[in-house]
């Protein structure tokens, strides 16, 4: 008996809504406390996932919604390379 294979999901920061996994940009803290943007979402550390949806991500800075899941501050580069090259694939 063969099923189908279940696909990871998770939930938005922006829109508080779930979606798939692949279809979402990670934004990672890695264990020494520094952050980047995880396409691939292997990167190891403690990841907060936000839709390919630039609504989303001005949802999630405007709630200081990342601020919240790590629990600390987040570096302003971090936002504007999310800002710039929100849909860019080279990103990671």
């Amino acid at each position: 008996m063969t099923g189908k294979k279940k696909l990871p999901e998770r939930m938005c920061v922006g829109c508080q809504r779930i979606r798939s996994k692949k279809d979402m940009i990670r934004v990672v803290k890695n264990p020494e406390g520094d952050f980047s943007i995880d396409r691939t979402g292997k990167k190891s550390g403690r990841g907060a996932y936000i839709c390919a949806d630039i609504q989303c991500l001005e949802a999630a800075i405007k709630g200081h919604r990342l601020e919240k899941s790590f629990k600390s501050p987040i570096d302003a580069d971090i936002y504007e390379k999310l800002r710039t090259g929100f849909f860019d694939t080279n990103e990671g």
